[in-house]
């Protein structure tokens, strides 16, 4: 299922993206994707609301860490692919590792590494339109999860 849904504002990419949260579950995997400054981790932060954390500034980009763990209703595992430049047996075992561990996995910069995704996920590529306005454009791999639902 693919839809398209658009922001005007940080708050609202934040609401989109807590009512994605909402929906997710253990074992559930998001790869977001779009160029540098399109809303990435803002919406990661909704989606960490939507999950159950209770303070959002405890959201930030993990580029230096690779990941940032979160308690929430689900463990959350917030990833940022952005300096991958190649991934080494040990760093695929790594990641996958995080894919297989339960929780809901948030991969920021997702088509660095495209082949370390499972198939199951949910794909979120967010762009930069006319004056402000955000484009995301998600699509689910696989038939039914409900993840949508309620963007229908």
């Amino acid at each position: 299922m693919k839809i398209t849904l658009k922001s005007r504002s940080a708050s609202e990419t934040k609401r989109i993206g807590k009512k994605i949260g909402s929906f997710l579950s253990d074992g559930d995997v998001v790869a977001l994707s779009g160029e540098l400054g399109s809303g990435k981790t803002t919406l990661v932060k909704g989606i960490a609301k939507g999950l159950g954390l209770k303070d959002e500034n405890e959201v930030t980009s993990p580029t230096f860490t690779l990941v940032h763990e979160y308690d929430a209703r689900e463990k959350i595992y917030h990833m940022d692919w952005y300096r991958l430049n190649e991934i080494s047996a040990a760093d695929q075992a790594f990641l996958e590792e995080y894919f297989e561990s339960g929780g809901v996995c948030l991969v920021e910069w997702a088509d660095r590494a495209k082949r370390l995704l499972p198939r199951r996920r949910l794909s979120i590529h967010l762009q930069h339109s006319a004056k402000g306005t955000r484009t995301m454009k998600l699509d689910s791999s696989y038939p039914g999860h409900d993840w949508m639902r309620g963007f229908k």
